[in-house]
C-alpha cells in the first residue's frame, strides 16, 4: 500500500516537479545546448585526387581562389581515391577521405559545412560523397546543416557554359584537317556517362571538328573514328576533360600503350598531340565550380 501511494504521488506530482525546474525537461536541456552551440562554418573541397605534382598544383590554385573569396572560413581537403590516399601515406603525408574529413570537422565543433565536389560529372564517386555527407546531418550530434554543391557538369547550363569556354581556349580551324578531342574519364555502367555523349553533340554546335571521347565509357575511340573520318580529320589535339591532367591523361589518353587514344588513332592514320592541361587550370572553368559553391553557401 505504501509503495502504491509513492507511485501515485510520483505520477501526479512528477510533471509538476519537472516543470518547475527541480529536474530540467528534455526540451529545456535541448534549448540550453543550442544556446551553447556557436555556429561555425567550414568548407570541404573534395576531388578524386592526383599524385602527379604538376597536376596537384592546379588544385592548389583552386584552394587559393576559395580562400580569397571566403577568407576566415575553415577550408579542408579530401580525396575520394583510396589509391591516391595510400600513395600519399607512403610518403608520410595524410590525405583524408571525405568521410574522415567530415568526422574531423564535426569533432572540431563545426556546425555548418559546404562541400564542393571538384568532380566533372555526377558519377558514382559524386553520389557516394553526397549520400555519405547527408548522413552526417542525420546522426545525433551531427551537423546542423551540410550542403553538397553539384560537380562541374551538373546541368545543361553548366555544360553549355563549359563548352563555350573550352571551344574558345582550344579552337580548331574549319576545313584544316585538324580537330580537338576532349577526353573524359567515363563510366559505361553509370547513367552519368550519357553526359559525355551530350557534350560531344554540344561541341559540334560550336565547331564541326570538336569532339568528346572517354577512357572508360562512351564515346569510345571506335565510336568516334567514323565521325573523324567524315570530318576528314588527320591530326588532333587530345585535351583532358578531367579536373587534373593526372595518370589517365598521361597513360590512357596520350600514353604509348596499345590501348591509349593516341595509339588507337595512330593505327588509323590520325596523328595526335597530348595537351596536359586539366580543367582546373582554366580560371573560367574554375569559376563554374566556385559559382556552385556560392550557390550552396547562400542557402546556409
Amino acid at each position: 500500500m505504501v509503495y502504491m501511494r509513492k507511485f501515485f504521488l510520483l505520477l501526479v506530482l512528477g510533471p509538476v516537479i519537472w516543470g518547475i525546474g527541480i529536474f530540467p525537461s528534455y526540451g529545456a536541456q535541448e534549448s540550453i545546448m543550442k544556446q551553447e552551440k556557436i555556429a561555425r562554418r567550414g568548407i570541404l573541397l573534395v576531388a578524386f585526387g592526383t599524385s602527379v605534382p604538376e597536376a596537384a598544383q592546379s588544385l592548389t590554385e583552386i584552394e587559393k581562389k576559395v580562400r580569397e573569396k571566403y577568407a576566415g572560413t575553415e577550408l579542408r581537403w579530401a580525396y575520394t581515391s583510396k589509391t591516391i590516399r595510400t600513395r600519399y601515406a607512403a610518403q608520410g603525408k595524410v590525405m583524408d577521405s571525405p568521410e574522415t574529413a567530415l568526422a574531423k570537422l564535426m569533432d572540431d565543433g563545426y556546425t555548418q559545412v559546404a562541400v564542393l565536389s571538384l568532380h566533372v560529372v555526377p558519377g558514382q564517386e559524386f553520389h557516394d560523397v553526397y549520400q555519405n555527407a547527408i548522413r552526417f546531418s542525420e546522426m545525433i550530434g551531427g551537423f546542423e546543416k551540410i550542403l553538397v554543391a553539384r560537380p562541374l557538369l551538373g546541368n545543361y547550363d553548366d555544360m553549355s557554359r563549359a563548352v563555350d569556354v573550352l571551344a574558345r581556349i582550344f579552337p580548331a580551324p574549319a576545313d584544316s584537317g585538324e580537330g580537338v578531342i576532349f577526353i573524359g574519364h567515363g563510366n559505361a555502367s553509370h547513367p552519368s556517362d550519357a553526359i559525355y555523349v551530350a557534350m560531344d553533340s554540344l561541341f559540334r554546335t560550336r565547331a564541326e571538328n570538336l569532339f568528346v571521347g572517354t577512357v572508360q565509357g562512351h564515346p569510345t575511340p571506335e565510336e568516334l573514328l567514323p565521325k573523324l573520318a567524315a570530318a576528314k580529320i588527320r591530326k588532333v589535339r587530345l585535351i583532358p576533360l578531367m579536373t587534373v591532367a593526372g595518370d589517365h591523361a598521361r597513360k590512357d589518353m596520350a600514353g604509348e600503350g596499345p590501348g591509349s587514344w593516341k595509339s588507337i588513332l595512330a593505327a588509323h592514320g590520325i596523328e595526335s598531340e597530348g595537351v596536359f592541361s586539366g580543367l582546373s587550370q582554366s580560371p573560367e572553368i574554375v569559376n563554374i565550380w566556385i559559382d556552385h559553391l556560392d550557390e550552396i553557401i547562400s542557402k546556409m
